[in-house]
């Protein structure tokens, strides 16, 4: 596929949407609407057998979600991943890791988004006061033991696809990484 023009249809501190004429490899043209953001970081907050959630009001959704410390720099913010991912586990959670460590990647909605994610799994971790956004005000917190969060899973407790992706990550890793 080949891209023949782009126009910025909408943009704001978060995001831009853009359509893009295309020319497909039959050589017929049409079009592409893509929604430009900024990569994230997502944190596994890990204890022994313990993973650190948080829980939030999705406004697109309506409704309040469970799911990993995630997120982007403000204004579309081009940040260094493991400096995100401390930053994000931080504000959200006041988690400080004496150890982060990349586990891997995911694309968030390939057909429609260029954003990426940046799996981090957090050890060693100290308590602190979390200093959350604007958006993140109503955000509460809490350690689940795994077998709690397997279940939750199951219940549609937890349905963010990135934190059930990741914690797919984080078993693939400790199957490689074992002790």
């Amino acid at each position: 596929m080949q891209q023949t023009s782009s126009r910025e249809v909408y943009a704001n501190p978060w995001m831009v949407v853009r359509e893009d004429g295309i020319r497909r490899a039959d050589g017929s043209e049409g079009i592409y609407g893509v929604i430009d953001k900024p990569d994230y970081a997502l944190v596994i907050p890990l204890d022994g057998d313990r993973l650190h959630l948080v829980e939030q009001f999705r406004y697109p959704l309506d409704l309040r979600r469970w799911e990993f410390p995630q997120g982007t720099a403000p204004n579309r913010l081009d940040v260094e991943p493991t400096e995100l991912a401390a930053r994000e586990l931080r504000e959200e959670t006041g988690l400080r890791a004496a150890k982060l460590v990349e586990i891997g990647t995911l694309d968030v909605a390939p057909g429609m988004s260029s954003q990426r994610g940046r799996v981090f799994l957090a050890t060693g971790l100290t308590p602190g006061e979390p200093a959350r956004e604007l958006e993140e005000q109503d955000m509460r917190t809490g350690w689940f033991p795994r077998t709690e969060f397997e279940k939750m899973i199951s219940a549609a407790e937890i349905t963010d696809a990135q934190s059930i992706a990741a914690y797919t990550l984080l078993l693939l890793h400790e199957r490689r990484n074992p002790g």
